[in-house]
């Protein structure tokens, strides 16, 4: 896995700050994601908020949310969801975000981690940590959506 700190050393140049999210954030962080993204990502980070150590990341930039990202949410060793404002997209946001929650995790006892759902952004996670589909994952949990 890739050293946390080159990721984090780009994102401090733009001033953006990564850090884990304190439970006094919770109803912000959930706002800003169903303002952003979809209702089943402010629900698996609503999980994270109850984890303890809550296991959400979030990316600020002068005390304004940009991005987040969730592991431990949706089931056990699993990493995602993770979104960034699309302002702030391919300025490393992201990628330190998934660094940052990799190495949280591998500090918890993890060696390894699962991403689940890609959704077409396979790409970023391979020239990002160098992660590999396993064969045959998919639909994996994703299965049986209620309507």
């Amino acid at each position: 896995m890739p050293p946390l700190s080159s990721a984090l050393e780009k994102t401090t140049k733009n001033k953006i700050n990564i850090r884990l999210a304190k439970a006094y954030e919770k109803s912000k962080v959930l706002k800003w994601i169903e303002k952003h993204f979809w209702q089943e990502w402010v629900d698996e980070c609503d999980v994270a908020f109850c984890n303890n150590p809550i296991t959400c990341f979030i990316a600020t930039k002068n005390g304004i949310i940009i991005g987040f990202a969730c592991f431990e949410a949706t089931s056990k060793n699993f990493f995602g969801p993770i979104g960034i404002d699309k302002e702030y997209r391919g300025k490393g946001v992201g990628k330190a975000l998934l660094l940052s929650s990799l190495h949280q995790m591998r500090h918890l006892g993890y060696a390894y981690a699962i991403i689940g759902g890609g959704d077409g952004v396979e790409d970023f996670y391979s020239k990002s940590v160098g992660a590999i589909p396993i064969e045959g994952s998919t639909p994996g949990i994703y299965v049986d959506f209620l309507k």
